[in-house]
């Protein structure tokens, strides 16, 4: 078997879908996007696309090999959201071929269920109790909300009561039972992260996500990590196991490598045992679209220290949640649950017209650009 030709197509909300074919009628489908640099890494699929066609999809780890290393300059969110969508399509392939989801290939499956968690409100959270409560009646056990949208170095304590304040809300709507998960996107300085990890104990989180920007030493991220008993997440904006090693060195409890930045399924195993090591669970950031969902779930199925799975449905961000699968039920979630996928490769099956139709309009979405009350600019 050998690959024929790769395509990229940019659909809404803010999404690429890439598709691989062969000569045998195979096909596979990946997502190689970097959420607002849609077309940035469009461009680093094609330019790697000499590496691929002409070659043998099923030789996923040496093909991902020359992906990665095959230029001297190597690594970053675009060529590795660009590789990570090349790994999603030749897996694809590779089940397909043998008739098999590829979390069989990879080892079989460790559970018969994976537990998701929902999005709640926005980056300026209002009617938190009841946009929990929805939540909950819909069968979630877990919730994920912002802490804060944009706040200064040094917040007045009214800013930083409002954030506790949020999460007693959700607290109060969860039960002592449900899990709540808070995202600080890194949008908090080091000295207010120490400070609210603390106030946030009385809640009790199931992880405070991206305390501080992942581009500060690794040695701040360590103090909040030390400043309270909240476990720490972080990954999302971290790109390979080598890059995942410092934080987990640092303490933290949860890692959140996406499947559609960093390196893929293959390279997301790779954290996941990685993490292993230190007692430390994997919880894959995933907020694109159904094919990162697809394959981030071939990872939660055989990987033991699987934690949970963040999925898009619903998220604010996207205003609509359009389907681009012919069916959507393997990738749905009931009751706050996702059942595994028995479909070959993925599991999924591509509405390829549908694809096509949307391309054609494509999308040039772009993160926003928040300031500071001083007109100073602020992290979103």
């Amino acid at each position: 078997m050998k690959v024929t030709a790769v395509e990229t197509f940019l659909v809404e909300p803010r999404w690429l879908f890439l598709k691989v074919s062969t000569d045998e009628g195979v096909t596979g489908w990946g997502e190689p996007v970097v959420e607002g640099r849609a077309g940035t890494v469009r461009a680093a699929v094609h330019e790697l696309a000499e590496l691929v066609i002409g070659q043998d999809p099923l030789r996923v780890e040496d093909l991902w090999q020359v992906l990665r290393r095959g230029g001297f300059y190597r690594g970053g969110p675009v060529l590795s959201s660009a590789l990570a969508g090349y790994d999603h399509a030749l897996w694809d392939i590779a089940g397909k071929a043998r008739g098999l989801p590829v979390h069989e290939l990879l080892g079989g499956p460790v559970r018969d269920r994976v537990r998701a968690y929902s999005w709640v409100a926005g980056d300026r959270p209002d009617g938190v109790f009841e946009a929990v409560a929805r939540q909950v009646e819909a069968g979630f056990s877990a919730v994920k909300m912002n802490a804060t949208a944009e706040m200064r170095p040094i917040a007045s304590p009214a800013d930083a009561e409002a954030v506790l304040d949020r999460a007693r809300e959700a607290r109060e709507a969860l039960g002592p039972r449900g899990d709540l998960a808070i995202d600080f996107h890194g949008r908090v300085s080091p000295a207010m992260a120490r400070r609210l990890v603390r106030t946030l104990e009385e809640v009790q989180p199931m992880f405070v996500e991206e305390p501080v920007l992942p581009e500060l030493p690794v040695e701040v991220l360590a103090s909040v990590v030390s400043a309270s008993t909240v476990p720490i997440a972080t990954g999302e904006r971290l790109y390979s196991r080598w890059e995942f090693k410092p934080v987990l060195d640092a303490g933290v409890a949860v890692v959140q490598p996406d499947p559609s930045h960093a390196g893929g399924i293959s390279e997301l195993r790779r954290i996941g045992s990685l993490a292993e090591i230190y007692g430390a669970s994997i919880a894959p950031h995933c907020p694109l679209g159904p094919i990162s969902l697809a394959a981030s779930l071939q990872v939660a199925f055989t990987t033991p220290n699987f934690l949970i799975q963040e999925h898009s449905a619903g998220m604010h961000y996207h205003g609509t949640d359009p389907a681009y699968l012919v069916d959507m039920a393997p990738v749905r979630v009931v009751d706050g649950w996702l059942a595994r996928p028995t479909g070959p490769g993925l599991g999924v099956e591509v509405d390829e017209a549908a694809v096509r139709r949307a391309a054609e309009t494509g999308h040039a979405w772009r993160s926003p650009i928040w300031r500071h009350d001083d007109g100073g600019f602020a992290e979103w």
